[in-house]
């Protein structure tokens, strides 16, 4: 019997949290609001929503009913208390920080991260005056060390993309939560099948929903997920986006009138009305729909990768393989004590002839598409050093796990014995 008591299980939290029948026609499905603005009742009611004095829709840049459910449903997966859709990963890195920082403010980043996040903190950050300080994802004490009186947040992979590095999360959030700096994890790559990071210490939860949530290649979209587990007040004067009296609404402060999903809402008020990254109501549509199968997906995907990590662990050209699925590897405890359910559906191993081995290794391959994307229901490959990591020095790609002879695998959801054949002929294809 289920126990009533622990509220739905994930894969029911998957198909109906956030989601009714339609109640002007009775579509089970949920709409695709395709319309830009919403009526008002009256003028009271438009300047009750205008005020933040009730909830509701105005504009589809600042919510619409086909990402309200989206929302909500990424919430209860994450078990947060509140959820903003928006048009990118990118974007919901962007208005999480827009939110959190000032300019000359710092934050610390492992450095194990997708090469577009390094790029952003990196390069576009820096016009804000928003200044990156590096640690390494690997050793919790690192982050210990970067941390100056600057310091506005801890950000982390859960999973590191490319590598597909298992994050120590609760030693990383033990510091964050003693130094009372937020957390932020993006939770990519792992999804809240795997991984729930506001249960080892993370704040804030940020999602590339490109990937494994929409799970189809169809559709960009990012997540950002209040955990409600920082409290702004205490943190004083640190944060004034949600602690100073807002001139935009009368004066007021938003820590004080939202509470425990105050975030969430400072995100949407004063960064998605202003700066604007919109997710489309077809994308959220597409992406609510990818949602519903996630667990089955899940599964399969973390079996077919395992399968396909075995089998390159033991073929001739490969000089590793970094997947912590495999027992031998070192963060395979660490796995099984972080994500359970499995090590996920990305890693890296390295070729034995480098960089050309790499070149020619995905160009022989025919199931798996050559593309930069990760966490499609079909089967990927790239090549980082020729691609995603390129901007990068040598030294910077080596740092990010992505190195001359490294290739990438996003295994997808088809046959095992599928898989397994086409690598196997595009390593013999390497000579």
């Amino acid at each position: 019997m289920t126990d009533a008591t622990k509220g739905p299980g994930f894969a029911t939290l998957a198909v109906h949290a956030g989601a009714a029948p339609d109640p002007s026609t009775g579509a089970r499905v949920t709409p695709i609001y395709q319309t830009t603005s919403f009526v008002f009742n009256d003028a009271e009611h438009a300047a009750a929503l205008f005020g933040l004095q009730a909830f509701g829709n105005i504009y589809t840049r600042i919510m619409n009913p086909t990402q309200a459910v989206l929302e909500q449903r990424v919430a209860a997966l994450e078990g947060g208390t509140a959820a903003l859709a928006v048009a990118s990963g990118h974007a919901a890195q962007f208005l999480v920080f827009h939110t959190l920082l000032e300019p000359g403010d710092e934050f610390v980043a492992g450095r194990q991260l997708y090469g577009g996040s390094i790029n952003q903190f990196n390069h576009s950050f820096k016009k804000f005056n928003w200044n990156v300080i590096w640690a390494d994802s690997t050793d919790p004490a690192s982050f210990e060390k970067a941390i100056t009186p600057k310091t506005k947040a801890l950000f982390v992979e859960s999973i590191a993309n490319p590598g597909g590095i298992i994050i120590d999360l609760p030693a990383i959030g033990a510091i964050a939560k003693k130094h009372n700096i937020p957390l932020i994890v993006d939770n990519t790559l792992a999804t809240p099948y795997l991984v729930k990071p506001k249960d080892h210490g993370a704040d804030i939860i940020v999602h590339s929903a490109t990937k494994f949530l929409g799970g189809h290649g169809n559709s960009i979209g990012g997540l950002i997920v209040d955990s409600g587990t920082y409290d702004w007040l205490k943190a004083g004067d640190r944060y004034p986006t949600l602690t100073a009296p807002n001139a935009s609404y009368n004066g007021m402060v938003l820590a004080e009138t939202f509470g425990n999903f105050a975030f969430a809402i400072a995100a949407r008020v004063m960064g998605l009305r202003d700066l604007g990254p919109a997710i489309s109501p077809f994308n959220a549509f597409l992406i609510n729909t990818g949602i519903e199968t996630l667990p089955l997906r899940m599964r399969q995907h973390n079996a077919n990768t395992q399968a396909a990590a075995e089998y390159l662990a033991k073929h001739p050209k490969v000089a590793w393989v970094n997947y912590a699925g495999l027992p031998e590897n070192k963060f395979h405890a660490l796995q099984k004590k972080i994500s359970p359910n499995g090590a996920g559906a990305v890693f890296t191993f390295g070729l034995k002839g480098g960089y050309e081995a790499g070149v020619k290794f995905v160009g022989a391959l025919e199931l798996f598409s050559h593309l930069a994307n990760i966490g499609d229901v079909r089967s990927l490959v790239i090549h980082p050093a020729s691609t995603t990591h390129s901007q990068l020095t040598p030294e910077q790609r080596a740092a990010a796990g992505a190195g001359d002879d490294v290739v990438r695998l996003s295994v997808g959801i088809e046959d095992e014995a599928d898989i397994i054949a086409d690598i196997e002929k595009a390593l013999a294809a390497i000579g």
